[in-house]
């Protein structure tokens, strides 16, 4: 495989995967929450599959009235990892989450989460400010109504994140269109 020339590579980048469990998509309505489901798993396999470090976390999934586990698709592909739970909505926030993170040595997040308005767009807007490349995979993040994930995502680009597609972040962090064939049964056609 050549170089790759792009700025976002598996070897500069981590995945941060913020809130995707049932209750909390229950309340998204900016995408088909099984369209999101399939996005975010596809997401997850490509980076356990070309080994980018990934975060997982949770909120209120543990000693909460409602066991909010994260999704199955995602669990299953990270059997062996346990998400970072916390009482608060901004994971940003969270001295594990962060702890994680700096344990990567990486400086360019790929950052995609529930609700887009609130969870994903604290932690997005802080890592910015705490100077962290960051790029949102919009269509794995979900919104509480359209106009609230289209708000978020402005406030998050015109604070200089960036904003990609899932298939759009495999791309770049590898743009070998043989990775894609073989990994993802890509049609030769597509």
């Amino acid at each position: 495989m050549t170089k790759n020339p792009n700025e976002l590579t598996i070897e500069n980048s981590v995945l941060v995967l913020i809130d995707h469990q049932p209750w909390v998509a229950f309340a998204v309505q900016s995408i088909d929450r099984g369209l999101m489901v399939n996005n975010v798993a596809g997401l997850a396999q490509a980076a356990r599959d070309l080994g980018v470090p990934t975060v997982l976390t949770t909120v209120g999934a543990q000693g909460s009235v409602l066991v909010d586990p994260l999704f199955k698709e995602i669990s299953e592909i990270f059997p062996d990892v346990t998400p970072i739970d916390r009482t608060s909505t901004h994971a940003w926030s969270h001295p594990g989450v962060r702890a994680a993170i700096d344990a990567t040595g990486r400086k360019k997040l790929i950052m995609a989460g529930l609700v887009t308005e609130v969870c994903l767009a604290q932690s997005v807007l802080a890592a910015v400010k705490d100077g962290y490349e960051v790029y949102f995979v919009s269509d794995c993040s979900g919104g509480i109504t359209r106009e609230a994930h289209e708000d978020a995502k402005v406030r998050m680009a015109q604070a200089g994140a960036k904003p990609m597609s899932w298939l759009a972040t495999l791309a770049v962090v590898s743009p070998s269109r043989s990775v894609l064939v073989s990994r993802f049964r890509i049609s030769a056609s597509v």
